[in-house]
Formats: C-alpha cells, sequence, structure tokens
C-alpha cells in the first residue's frame, strides 16, 4: 500500500487549516517579492548574502512579550492579519509558574508595545510556527533596528534558538 499522507502531514493538517492558510500566504508573498528575472550573476551569491526582501507589517496588538498581531502587506493591494512570534527571544510567560515570572512577563508585553507602536515594521525569515495560526519572524522597527535583540539588551527576554526553555522563577 502506498502512503499519500506523512503522520506530520495529517497532524499539521488537523492543527488547522486557518493556520496552514496564513503561513502559505505570508510564504508565498516572501516569494512573490523576489526581484524579476534577471540576467545570472557571474558567480552565485553565498547563503550568507542571499535573502528574501522583508515584509511590511504594522502591530495591531500585543499578545505577550514576544508574539503580537500584525497587518502584513502580502501582495501589493493585499493585507493579512496574522500572529506573528518574534524569533530569536525568549520572554516569560504571562501565565508563570511565580509572581516574579507574571511581573516579569507583563514588563516585556509593555516593552514590546512601546516598542513597536506607530512604527513601520519589517518581517524577514518568515515561517509557520508549531502552533495554530502563528508565524515566526525576525522582526525589525523602524528606528528601533532589530526587537528580538532590543527586548534581550533592556533585560526583558533571553536569546532563544528553540528547543527547551529553562524557567524564569
Amino acid at each position: 500500500m502506498i502512503r499519500f499522507w506523512s503522520y506530520v502531514s495529517r497532524r499539521r493538517l488537523t492543527d488547522g487549516l486557518a493556520g496552514a492558510v496564513v503561513g502559505a500566504a505570508v510564504t508565498a508573498a516572501a516569494l512573490l517579492l523576489l526581484p524579476e528575472a534577471a540576467p545570472p550573476p557571474a558567480a552565485p551569491p553565498s547563503p550568507q548574502t542571499a535573502s528574501l526582501p522583508g515584509l511590511r507589517a504594522t502591530a495591531l496588538d500585543v499578545v505577550d512579550g514576544d508574539t503580537f498581531e500584525a497587518r502584513v502587506q502580502a501582495f501589493p493591494g493585499q493585507e493579512i492579519v496574522a500572529r506573528v512570534r518574534i524569533d530569536g527571544v525568549d520572554t516569560p510567560e504571562r501565565r508563570g509558574r511565580c509572581a516574579v515570572e507574571i511581573a516579569s512577563a507583563e514588563a516585556a508585553r509593555e516593552a514590546l508595545a512601546d516598542l513597536l507602536r506607530d512604527r513601520p515594521l519589517t518581517l524577514t525569515g518568515v515561517r509557520g510556527d508549531k502552533y495554530f495560526g502563528r508565524v515566526v519572524a525576525r522582526v525589525t522597527a523602524s528606528g528601533v533596528g532589530d526587537v528580538a535583540e532590543t527586548l534581550i539588551k533592556a533585560g526583558h527576554g533571553r536569546a532563544y534558538a528553540g528547543g527547551r526553555r529553562t524557567g524564569w522563577c
């Protein structure tokens, strides 16, 4: 018998079609923003220098210290609303295990709101997340720079590259 669906494919499908649609739309927008076909360069660019242009976005709401809701320009004249988890930073959880973590989480949320308020944003490295309806992206705010680095330097989070997180209590 031939298997057409892997366990991972079935799991992602059952996690929610809406999440897949949001991830696909943002990824498609990133791919469509590639420069039009041009003569090939003399030498191919190295992986370190090759990059996609960023997607323009505006923050609508801050969920917690490392996640916000944004209006993203997916295509010219087309916008989508997506939850964005900021790549490269972990902040305390609002439903923390102790009073210190909960207070730190609220401070991180407020700091992120201040960083994003009324600033044009650029999302790069956009990819799907393990949670329904959310994407992960590097976020740059006009006049601020890399949002993850800014939160870390201000003491509201720590560097995070995936995997198991350590507690805040």
